[in-house]
């Protein structure tokens, strides 16, 4: 939240400094050199905006789920075959099925090109998929979670990232019938769920 803030700022005094030193101190000739950066400047600015929201659902993820470090999670950068979805993906077993897995896929693709990076393919380098590996996890897959990569130096998550299903935060979207349990449901309502109520009718 620091980081978006400190962002927030600096995007938003890019773009009059940037204006104002293109005005005031250069010649009509530079012009073109410094609109790419005014227009990128704005786009930022307003873009950051979206980030606070975000980070207001990792923190309420985060206070509902522990961190788990798991070994092997299947990804992938293609389409999962069980996922309504197109996109890359992680999967997660089931917390009621052990023997099920859920795929979350990655929606918002704001922030996440260190991720898609990382996920790749069979050419990917070994060194960048080993940074993804262990993963750390916190959530419950049939709803939404945070991951994050393990920070060696010091034992701790790094580059979070919220993974959801699109039906939690969209009311156009027929819940995925996970079967979940009324305390799994409640729980994730808690954790900032909000279109759940079909999903809590059918696991009744």
């Amino acid at each position: 939240m620091f980081m978006n803030a400190v962002g927030q700022v600096a995007w938003a005094a890019a773009f009059p400094g940037l204006l104002y030193v293109m005005l005031v101190f250069t010649s009509q000739g530079y012009v073109l050199i410094f609109t790419p950066f005014l227009l990128y400047s704005l786009y930022r600015a307003v873009n950051q905006v979206g980030y606070f929201s975000w980070a207001v659902r990792m923190r309420c993820i985060l206070r509902q789920y522990p961190w788990r470090i798991l070994k092997e999670v299947p990804h992938g950068l293609y389409r999962h075959p069980e996922a309504v979805e197109d996109g890359a993906w992680f999967e997660f077993r089931d917390p009621d099925h052990s023997d099920r897995r859920v795929p979350l896929i990655f929606l918002r693709h704001q922030r996440a090109h260190w991720w898609l990076k990382r996920i790749g393919n069979s050419r990917t380098k070994a060194g960048l998929r080993a940074e993804i590996e262990p993963l750390w996890f916190a959530g419950d897959p049939r709803f939404f979670g945070v991951i994050a990569a393990f920070r060696r130096d010091a034992c701790e998550p790094k580059r979070l990232h919220v993974l959801y299903q699109r039906s939690v935060f969209d009311s156009r979207r027929t819940p995925t019938a996970w079967d979940a349990e009324i305390a799994d449901v409640d729980r994730a309502r808690r954790a900032g769920a909000r279109y759940l109520d079909d999903a809590r009718q059918s696991s009744v």
